[in-house]
């Protein structure tokens, strides 16, 4: 699926990171959401590379990336601490600014990556998620039943990993299958590579604690943000999906005007996976909001 892409592995520290990069011209980096791998990115990354240099990456504890292991206050796998990852693969090819496109968990990441380093972060566009904390503190029925996993896979070790690796196929499936578009949405031997990653041993651990830390200390460094006043300031586009949680349970733009000073967004007639469901109307969006 990427023919014109040469992997790479990245380094930081003890922790691997696995990823392909592409094109030419401004970087742009693209990050994945739960349960899947830079791979998502298959049907929008050779267009997006006609104008910019792509570079994809597996989140740590996702895809071909290392699997660093659990600790008892979630740090290892804080979005800070992932989002640190993604600034040394940028630094890693020489870029030390960059534009961000981000679905699900890696544009939690990119939050936090944005916030924490304003000078590398020149724009972002965040796919189908409201800020983490006000989807904690504003949960609801609808959203719980539809985002079942976020309670499940925080609960204490080892209950959560023992019935995912009983099994990791179907929990996968049964995560991404049973939304709007069902696994129809998804090419073949990308579901295969989505499989094949979550059979990795130590994934149910890493997924578990990307969660974990989610629920503890990524709240702690929101909370910090809200009470400090400190609100994005690259130009941000958030997208969601017509028929996903996130836009049915919550005020998307508003939500994130209250989180950054630049705001624009809207929503596409698509579910959560919007680019495997919907790339063109994806990549429209994205070549109008990044600049070359």
């Amino acid at each position: 699926m990427f023919e014109a892409f040469e992997t790479f592995e990245a380094a930081r520290g003890e922790v691997r990171l696995h990823g392909r990069k592409g094109g030419q011209g401004a970087p742009l980096l693209l990050l994945h959401g739960h349960p899947q791998t830079h791979v998502m990115w298959h049907a929008v990354a050779p267009e997006l590379a006609r104008h910019f240099t792509v570079v994809m990456m597996d989140l740590r504890g996702y895809g071909d990336s290392s699997r660093p292991p659990a600790d008892p206050e979630h740090l290892a796998y804080s979005k800070r601490e992932m989002g640190l990852d993604a600034l040394a693969v940028m630094q890693h090819h020489g870029f030390d600014t960059f534009q961000v496109l981000a679905h699900d968990r890696g544009a939690r990441v990119a939050h936090r990556l944005a916030a924490d380093h304003p000078a590398a972060v020149q724009r972002l566009m965040l796919l189908d998620i409201a800020p983490t904390l006000a989807m904690y503190e504003n949960t609801s029925e609808a959203f719980a039943r539809a985002y079942w996993h976020w309670f499940f896979l925080i609960q204490p070790p080892p209950l959560p990993e023992a019935l995912i690796e009983s099994d990791p196929v179907r929990y996968l499936r049964s995560v991404m299958g049973k939304r709007h578009a069902g696994l129809g949405a998804f090419a073949s031997a990308a579901l295969a590579e989505y499989e094949r990653c979550a059979q990795i041993p130590g994934t149910a651990t890493s997924i578990c604690e990307d969660y974990r830390a989610s629920a503890t200390v990524d709240l702690l460094h929101d909370r910090t943000d809200v009470a400090e006043a400190q609100r994005l300031v690259q130009p941000l586009r958030v997208l969601w999906g017509e028929h996903g949680a996130v836009g049915q349970c919550f005020d998307v733009l508003g939500l994130w005007r209250a989180r950054a000073k630049d705001v624009s967004g809207l929503r596409l007639p698509c579910g959560h996976y919007m680019a495997e469901e919907a790339p063109s109307l994806l990549l429209a969006q994205a070549l109008d909001f990044f600049k070359p």
